[in-house]
């Protein structure tokens, strides 16, 4: 049996999975990253981890893929900026390929969600995709005609970074008014957050304070409290913005919706639905675009990553 190993290298953890060219996962496992001790610390830890997995499998190991956070030089696998992994150009892809005497290949590890997506999650009835990650901050990853789209040195689909609201706040990129100010899990708990202080009656003070209050909290809320009604209302609209910006541009049959808000399901598709259909171009008559869930959770990148060897 032929088998491919797909690694998702976080901050804290790597997750690691065998699995067959049809989505089949055979085994998973983890380790710390460790790349506060440098990146040959981190790619041992990988190798070990490998080295586990592949001894849970019978069979050929025909490639490994990795998905990898920062600005990833994909042809050369070379991970070219990864602040929270401490990593400048380091050649990623040689370290891990000499170390376990097989091809590597390394995309982002945005990118490498989409394609699982697209490939066995919510998106595999689809050749053309988006998946918007609503997480800590916006990230993503663009599938056309089948085929993960990285852009120009492979630094591309930067969806968090569109600019939603002229001179708005301040992002963390230096431009003011990015979605993923608007749009991520931050900025709706940051949301939440301000509405709680600005109305001392609101029946969230009930279970939470300003404090330990989370994206979850409006949308728990939102049937019995105005407050809580006008936060989800406001995070939608933003949303909602950003989705219809991109299928103007992409115009794919389909956007995924990853991360922990994701988990809202239809109290969070419908209504960007609705939006979607009313407001992009041309209407929903012809090629329209569906907002739906999507499907694999904290498997897609790791799945994805594995789909590289595939491509």
């Amino acid at each position: 049996m032929n088998y491919y190993l797909g690694l998702d290298i976080g901050g804290t953890f790597v997750k690691g999975v065998c699995m067959t060219a049809e989505g089949n996962l055979l085994a998973e496992e983890k380790c710390d990253t460790g790349c506060e001790h440098g990146g040959a610390v981190m790619c041992d830890n990988i190798a070990n981890l490998c080295a586990k997995l592949r001894r849970k499998v019978k069979g050929d190991l025909n490639g490994v893929g990795v998905g990898c956070p920062g600005m990833i030089e994909s042809v050369r696998g070379v991970v070219k900026f990864a602040g929270n992994l401490g990593l400048k150009d380091y050649p990623l892809g040689d370290e891990l390929a000499r170390r376990l005497g097989v091809p590597v290949k390394v995309t982002n590890d945005a990118n490498a969600a989409a394609l699982g997506e697209a490939r066995f999650g919510a998106g595999r009835s689809f050749k053309n995709s988006i998946l918007v990650t609503l997480g800590t901050g916006v990230g993503g990853g663009i599938i056309i005609d089948g085929k993960l789209y990285e852009g120009g040195c492979s630094v591309g689909a930067e969806i968090g970074h569109m600019v939603i609201e002229r001179n708005g706040d301040m992002c963390t990129c230096g431009r003011r008014g990015c979605f993923e100010r608007y749009s991520s899990a931050s900025a709706l708990t940051r949301y939440t957050k301000h509405a709680m202080e600005e109305d001392a009656g609101s029946a969230m003070w009930g279970k939470y304070t300003s404090q330990t209050c989370t994206g979850k909290t409006a949308f728990e809320f939102m049937d019995t409290d105005r407050t809580a009604k006008e936060v989800v209302d406001w995070y939608i609209k933003y949303l909602a913005c950003g989705l219809v910006n991109l299928a103007n541009i992409f115009r794919p049959e389909v956007i995924m919706l990853g991360g922990g808000v994701a988990a809202q399901g239809e109290r969070l598709t419908k209504p960007l639905q609705a939006i979607m259909d009313k407001e992009i171009f041309g209407g929903n008559n012809y090629a329209k675009v569906l907002v739906v869930p999507a499907s694999l959770g904290n498997s897609a990148g790791a799945m994805g990553a594995a789909a590289l060897c595939l491509e």
